[in-house]
């Protein structure tokens, strides 16, 4: 995957990301600027998803560790917890809001 065909697809994933947290019952507060899309919770913690060309991955930093996704046919893959990004999101946004977050797109 070459820089542009990569930036097209984390672009539309953290925009898919953004459109799951605004359609949750939950109050989770989200700003993207320059490929970096924070998601803030009720008790101020965050969860900070960002774009990174150099590895053509998306990185999501969060109050349990950092974790690096790859694109991998359709979705994205943690290289470490091979969980899908939806299926990570899902579980720290939930550790960090104290209630069950399901995020899909």
């Amino acid at each position: 995957m070459n820089e542009s065909e990569f930036n097209t697809r984390a672009d539309a994933t953290l925009l898919a990301i953004e459109n799951a947290v605004e359609a949750l019952d939950s109050d989770i507060d989200f700003e993207t600027s320059a490929g970096i899309l924070n998601l803030t919770f009720e008790n101020g913690s965050k969860v900070i998803i960002n774009r990174q060309i150099a590895t053509r991955e998306i990185w999501v930093a969060a109050k349990s560790g950092g974790f690096h996704c790859r694109a991998e046919g359709e979705g994205w893959f943690c290289n470490t917890t091979r969980e899908s990004l939806e299926a990570l999101l899902s579980r720290v946004c939930s550790e960090q809001a104290g209630e069950s977050i399901q995020l899909s797109w």
